[in-house]
């Protein structure tokens, strides 16, 4: 009997390879699972992963990054343009290297989105102890820094031994392409064990295909739900990240075409129908359109499928108003189909999706009901008009005004970027999403500092579409380093950069709850602390210049078309920087159509959080259990 054929390779070597024969398959169609790793390189991880890269040539390409952070949010939006089903990893070395992973790798599993994470790692053998910024803890060894990164892992392991590779490896495939269980997979990787070798069973190295299945609906679990629909007078859906995730917005319109059952979208369900779709009634929530929202107080039956059901969704549990609204969920994964006190669907959101139109044949909702959503839906659009519109091509432009340069100018093809301030709000309630991944919002963690990284990935996993990375003046501050990283690989997006001199979110939510906008402008200060209101000199387009970008300024609406028309046509990252009107002076987005509990001080002097309070006792009031 001849002996298991085995390779003799160091640890980090093994796991590149492994990696490189890794696929997911889905629908017949198979995708590299590990694309690509993105590192920078230092104690911990130079001689162990950046040697056995650079030996390995093209089967797992080396992409530079300049920021840890930075890199995982990269991999995030090539793994969400790559609809989960292919994915990036990512190297540090030890301490701050490893440390600056956990803010991606939080907003990477909160989103249900996969990336995996190797952090270099203090000595396994303890031959040098304590090495350069390793963490001592005296109550416990085996403690390093990376053991911050267990709580925000959906997977994590520590390889102390060569051999403990061939399980940590395969468990960390197993989740990275499970569509219940995906998000930041973390394999600590001590630098003594990445250099060590091996002789490695040459199974290990065979190609391995993860596939990832479409479970179908529980018979009794669909009977319910079907009666449930049919026994609803006033139906409402929401489209969460699960119908893109799955793939499923051809089921989903063919269910709206069949039912006339009206479709709300959460922020990372938006586009799942098209905007102009007759069911498409726009975002719902804090940040939804006033249709959404209208209908959504007096639906008796919720129909969620693939969302979580944030407080942004609910409303902080004050949105969902009828006396009698029950919901059923449709969702891949038990612990979110449950919520809310739901009949829980437990399927993959487009074989859940195509069950329902089939059992619900012949039903439709009452045609008066149709009739006043599509009324309703009609007039928002108006609104969104007057949003969009100027009078003036002369004038500076409002935030919602560089949104409507913006609508006039692109096709399906083209993506709209990203993640935190008051944009998402003004997106979620007024952008027309065109096609199925148009509208990229990363709003489950709302992370300043993803859009310009992200970007990268997206037009990595897409290269023929553009990308568009809309950026205020406050995120842009958190992370510009990976304009670098475009330029460095040609990677051809687009970022319109809006400055408003602050904090226009937070700064909108301080009044609002009585904060009196307190650390939220970028103003000059005088002795008393009071803002003078005079702008500070500060030129980020001329950073994003200095940085290698293109930039094209542009003061005034007509400018800003121009400008616009052609970034999007160039061939090399490409920035354009407009100064924009605040809300304050200019009529821009409509206001929130829904509450978000933010708790006010209880006890306060000042009259604006006194009157903050008296307004948040009032919405609080508002607030159910769903059971």
């Amino acid at each position: 009997m001849n002996a298991p054929t085995t390779r003799r390779l160091t640890v980090a070597q093994a796991l590149v390879e492994f990696l490189a024969h890794q696929y997911t398959e889905r629908d017949g169609r198979r995708h590299r699972l590990i694309n690509a790793c993105w590192g920078i390189f230092g104690h911990g991880n130079v001689a162990g992963l950046g040697q056995a890269l650079l030996e390995s040539g093209d089967a797992l390409p080396y992409l530079q990054g300049r920021n840890e952070q930075a890199m995982v949010h990269a991999a995030v939006g090539y793994a969400r343009q790559c609809d989960r089903l292919s994915a990036h990893a990512v190297t540090t070395s030890i301490g701050p290297g490893a440390t600056n992973l956990v803010t991606g790798a939080a907003l990477a599993t909160v989103n249900r989105l996969p990336v995996l994470l190797l952090p270099g790692d203090t000595f396994a053998t303890r031959t040098a102890d304590p090495v350069l910024q390793q963490l001592e803890v005296p109550q416990a060894g085996d403690v390093s820094v990376n053991d911050a990164l267990r709580p925000v892992s959906r997977y994590f392991d520590r390889v102390t031994r060569p051999e403990a590779l061939i399980p940590a490896a395969l468990q960390a495939m197993r989740v990275l392409a499970d569509p219940v269980d995906t998000g930041a997979v973390t394999l600590a990787l001590p630098q003594d064990v990445q250099a060590e070798a091996y002789d490695w069973p040459e199974e290990f190295f065979a190609d391995r295909v993860w596939r990832v299945i479409r479970p179908l609906p529980d018979a009794d679990a669909l009977a319910e739900a079907v009666a449930a629909i049919r026994g609803a007078r006033r139906p409402l859906l929401i489209a969460g990240g699960g119908v893109h995730h799955s793939e499923a917005e051809d089921a989903l319109c063919a269910f709206a075409d069949a039912t006339g059952i009206p479709v709300a979208s959460t922020q990372a369900g938006k586009g799942s129908l098209r905007y102009d779709h007759p069911a498409d009634i726009g975002g719902i929530g804090h940040t939804g359109t006033a249709t959404a929202d209208a209908l959504a107080r007096e639906a008796d039956l919720v129909i969620g499928v693939g969302t979580r059901y944030t407080d942004f969704t609910t409303a902080s549990a004050t949105l969902f108003a009828a006396p009698g609204v029950r919901f059923l969920n449709l969702n891949i994964a038990p612990f979110d189909a449950h919520k809310l006190g739901a009949a829980s669907l437990v399927a993959d959101a487009r074989a859940g999706l195509e069950a329902l139109t089939k059992e619900l044949s012949g039903h439709r909702v009452d045609a008066a009901y149709e009739a006043a959503y599509g009324a309703d839906k009609a007039a928002w659009e108006r609104r969104v008009d007057a949003a969009f519109g100027a009078a003036d091509d002369s004038v500076r432009p409002s935030q919602t005004q560089v949104l409507g340069a913006l609508d006039a100018l692109v096709d399906d093809t083209d993506i709209i970027l990203n993640a935190a301030g008051s944009l998402p709000g003004d997106l979620h309630k007024l952008w027309r999403a065109r096609s199925r991944r148009q509208y990229h919002l990363e709003y489950g963690y709302s992370c300043m500092g993803y859009e310009i990284p992200a970007a990268i990935g997206v037009r990595m996993a897409a290269p023929g579409r553009p990308v568009w990375a809309l950026v205020g003046d406050g995120t842009y501050l958190m992370n510009p380093t990976e304009i670098v990283t475009a330029v460095q690989e040609g990677i051809a997006i687009t970022l319109v950069l809006i400055q408003n001199h602050g904090y226009a979110s937070i700064g909108g939510l301080s009044q609002a709850t009585g904060g009196e906008r307190f650390g939220t402008d970028y103003r000059f200060r005088a002795a008393d602390g009071t803002y003078t209101g005079a702008p500070l000199p500060v030129d980020l387009a001329a950073n994003a210049a200095s940085l290698g970008m293109r930039v094209l300024r542009a003061a005034t609406v007509g400018e800003l078309r121009a400008a616009l028309a052609e970034a999007r046509g160039a061939n090399r990252p490409t920035c354009v920087y407009v100064e924009t009107e605040t809300a304050d002076t200019v009529p821009g987005a409509p206001e929130a159509q829904a509450w978000w509990d933010v708790p006010v001080a209880e006890t306060a002097t000042r009259p604006a959080a006194v009157a903050a309070r008296e307004a948040y006792d009032r919405h609080a009031a508002g607030r159910r259990r769903h059971l």
